[in-house]
């Protein structure tokens, strides 16, 4: 007979072959490529291919003679050309010998003339790093001839006036010495890094204003403009670019912060001016550069540019109107898609222009939000009477008059996100941006809505029709439009302006019944005649709320308390169950069905603190779970029905001061227990949960809680019995709901009865002797970690054998 061997020995030997298999065909492979290769150059003398592991003395024959790395050897010249400028620091600064400052000012002329021919020798002869580093020494030089002459010279002149003109000697130099010296790397971006100082020092020198010294420093990062476009070297014009973003950065600083804190138009002129010029430097620069610089260009123009023009006429306004005004002007830049510009530069002005308009839209926001939400936070209470006007309703959240310019800003922004909707340029890439602009136009005009009735302060009335009507307006045009970034917005906007009109409406006990309705009857139109499933189902759930809320308001209106109010809740989760089982869409049906579940929840809460009526909505509870349980796609609910019931029944027992509820469950203990048995001998598959589980819990669990309390010991004990053989039978019949409830109310049970006996043998212990019981039982569980685990899976995998 032929041996088979077993499965995973198989599979081992085919995993051995397979890898076999796999290394002869990398073999054949690599033979087949030396192959070709000898066969397209025939002129070569075939070589065969090298044995993966050499000889030691083929190995020594071909190692080739090594070189010093280039690295060590700009190591050794940076160590050395450092060491020789702190020689030269020390040489000029401190005393050497008899000789005075000028004797040492007369030799370090010497060096320094020395040490900037010697780079021209060193290329000449091939040897440039050596050249790079002895240039380097020699500008280092140049700076400390400059120190000394100062001190030979003129050692009555102002500092920073000779720092001004030595710094700009330092430029012209070190220039012509790149530019003679072409092929030395560090003159030029060194040159670039002096030009920063002259003018700033000039500035400093001559004590001039806060204005000059910010033109000084934006004509500094013009000259780097110009450098980093025309200049000679990447590393120059790097060390340019970032110059001109320093310097003119904190130009542009400047020149904003004294035309924002400019106390008339006269005053802003001249940072106008500033700021204009700094847009046109930026732009400059951004022309030519690459493409992220050329749009962080863009932006510090087109920014730059709005606060020039906005800041003239906003000196003469107030701030809120001044918004608006630098709103117009960021708007006025997205005319930089009718001129010719590079692409990088107009992405980057049209995202200056997008952030002047969020920034005004968010300067906006706090008015709206208050008009949302400013009526929670109103300190006179629910149905306190109507105010008079809306902001009596939504509180001193906002300082008011300040927020006048707020519509305009909102409806300005609208206008925007409209025209971009209606006529998206061509320049720009579509790709579902004219869906958001509609989007965005959507909400900014909701905004814009609620921004007017709280400025203009309108009437109680007037703003909570107007707010009904938006809401409706949204609601329209989610319904009749398709699933894309629009409806999406406009679903969120009638829910959002739902829960404002609703707080709003909390003031006055006519205008809650009327949102109430109102908003019960627009949602469950809007879900019954919606495109799409999603925003069905959203408006569907949104009815079931306000359903909640109507009819919490007319329980509150009749006087009802919280707990007679509880079972008139339960209408909206009746009227749930029958439209789940009317519904043909399950997408549609569940979430409702789930809303009612939540209003049911809500009924619970509001009976609660009633013991009876508690029981009650318990009971009613249970009634709806067992008429959604006879639909076949519901069958699930049948255990919460069952559940539901029998807590129904403890609640009542205890409301009703019942000390032995034995009498009364028990009889419908054992008519369930028939019930479930002969379910379950028609389907065996039934589960013991379904099956015997209310039964079983019908009776102990209330008997359990009464055992608690009873001093006498025959209820305890004929608990523990009953428990016992509900857990035997329960393990002999491998079922999981008698082994469950049984085991759980007898142990509780043991311990009801141990306790007292525990309590004394605690007493009687030394304090001692509970942590080293603790700690000797967790030294045994670890020591027999893996066997304890390996048994938990067995009783696991029994247990989930069980029905």
């Amino acid at each position: 007979m032929r041996h088979v061997p077993p499965p995973a020995e198989e599979l081992a030997l085919l995993d051995h072959e397979l890898a076999r298999l796999d290394a002869r065909r990398l073999q054949l492979l690599s033979r087949r490529a030396w192959l070709l290769s000898v066969l397209r150059a025939p002129a070569a003398p075939p070589q065969p291919p090298q044995a993966p592991f050499p000889r030691p003395h083929a190995r020594a024959a071909q190692a080739p003679v090594r070189t010093p790395a280039r690295g060590t050897q700009n190591v050794l010249l940076v160590l050395g050309g450092l060491l020789l400028a702190v020689a030269a620091i020390a040489f000029t600064l401190f005393s050497w010998g008899e000789m005075g400052i000028a004797g040492r000012s007369a030799v370090l002329a010497v060096v320094t003339a020395g040490a900037l021919v010697a780079p021209a020798v060193l290329l000449g002869r091939g040897l440039p790093s050596t050249a790079e580093a002895v240039a380097v020494l020699a500008l280092l030089l140049t700076v400390l001839d400059a120190i000394a002459l100062h001190a030979v010279a003129a050692p009555g002149t102002d500092g920073l006036a000779f720092s001004a003109v030595a710094s700009a000697v330092l430029v012209a130099v070190w220039t012509s010495y790149g530019l003679l010296l072409g092929r030395l790397r560090t003159p030029l971006p060194a040159a670039v890094v002096a030009g920063q100082f002259p003018l700033v020092f000039t500035a400093w020198a001559v004590e001039a204003s806060a204005t000059a010294f910010a033109w000084a420093l934006l004509v500094t990062a013009a000259a780097d403009v110009v450098v980093a476009s025309w200049g000679r070297g990447p590393a120059a014009r790097v060390t340019a670019y970032t110059g001109a973003v320093l310097t003119g950065l904190l130009s542009l600083a400047l020149g904003l912060v004294l035309s924002v804190s400019a106390d008339g138009v006269s005053a802003a002129l001249g940072p106008g001016a500033l700021l204009m010029a700094g847009a046109v430097v930026a732009v400059a620069g951004a022309w030519r550069a690459p493409g992220a610089t050329a749009v962080l260009g863009g932006v510090v123009g087109g920014l730059a540019a709005v606060a020039a023009v906005g800041g003239v006429p906003g000196a003469a306004l107030p701030w809120h109107w001044a918004v608006l005004v630098y709103l117009l002007c960021g708007a006025a830049l997205s005319a930089v898609l009718r001129l010719r510009v590079p692409r990088p530069v107009m992405w980057g002005v049209l995202g200056a222009s997008a952030s002047v308009v969020a920034g005004a839209v968010l300067w906006a926001a706090p008015v709206v939000a208050a008009a949302l939400l400013g009526p929670a936070s109103v300190p006179a209470g629910v149905w306190s009477g109507a105010p008079g006007g809306f902001r009596d309703a939504a509180g001193p959240a906002v300082p008011w008059p300040g927020s006048v310019s707020a519509p305009v800003v909102l409806t300005v922004a609208a206008g925007l996100a409209a025209v971009l909707h209606v006529r998206w340029p061509r320049a720009l890439p579509e790709k579902g941006w004219r869906v958001a602009a509609a989007a965005g136009a959507a909400v900014l005009g909701s905004g814009t809505v609620l921004a007017l009735l709280a400025v203009t302060d309108a009437p109680y009335t007037v703003a909570v029709g107007v707010e009904l009507v938006l809401v409706a307006v949204m609601t329209a045009l989610a319904v009749r439009r398709a699933a894309d970034t629009l409806t999406v917005t406009c679903v969120v906007c009638a829910l959002v302006g739902a829960l404002g009109v609703g707080l709003l409406g909390l003031a006055a006990e006519p205008a809650t019944h009327a949102v109430s309705v109102a908003l019960l009857l627009l949602f469950a139109a809007s879900a019954a005649t919606a495109r799409v499933p999603a925003v069905r189902s959203v408006f569907a759930c949104a009815s079931v709320l306000y359903g909640v809320a109507v009819t919490c308001a007319a329980g509150a209106s009749l006087g009802w308390s919280a707990p007679h109010t509880a079972p008139l809740v339960l209408l909206v989760t009746a009227a749930t169950v029958l439209l789940g089982a009317r519904l043909k869409e399950p997408a549609v049906a569940l979430p409702a069905e789930l809303a009612g579940a939540f209003a049911a929840v809500v009924a619970v809460g509001l009976a609660v603190t009633d013991g009876p009526f508690l029981a009650l909505v318990l009971g009613l509870c249970g009634v709806l779970a067992s008429a959604t349980a006879l639909r076949p796609e519901r069958r699930s609910v049948a255990g919460l029905a069952a559940a539901l019931f029998v807590a129904a029944a403890w609640v009542r027992l205890a409301a009703s001061g019942v000390t032995d509820p034995e009498a009364y469950t028990l009889p419908v203990s054992v008519a369930a227990f028939a019930v479930g048995h002969v379910r379950r001998r028609r389907n065996p598959a039934t589960s013991s949960w379904v099956s015997y589980g209310p039964a079983l819990a019908m009776t102990m669990v209330p008997s359990l809680l009464v055992a608690w309390g009873d001093p006498h010991w025959l209820r305890p004990l004929l608990l523990g019995v009953a428990a016992l053989a509900a857990t035997l039978a329960g393990a002999r019949l491998r079922l999981q709901a008698p082994l469950v409830l049984g085991g759980s109310v007898l142990a509780l049970d043991g311990l009801h009865e141990l306790a007292p006996h525990v309590v004394q043998v605690f007493d009687a212990l030394p304090r001692w002797a509970p942590p080293a019981l603790a700690g000797l039982l967790l030294l045994a569980v670890g020591a027999t970690y893996e066997q304890r685990l390996r048994d938990a899976r067995r009783v696991r995998e029994s247990f989930g054998r069980m029905r």
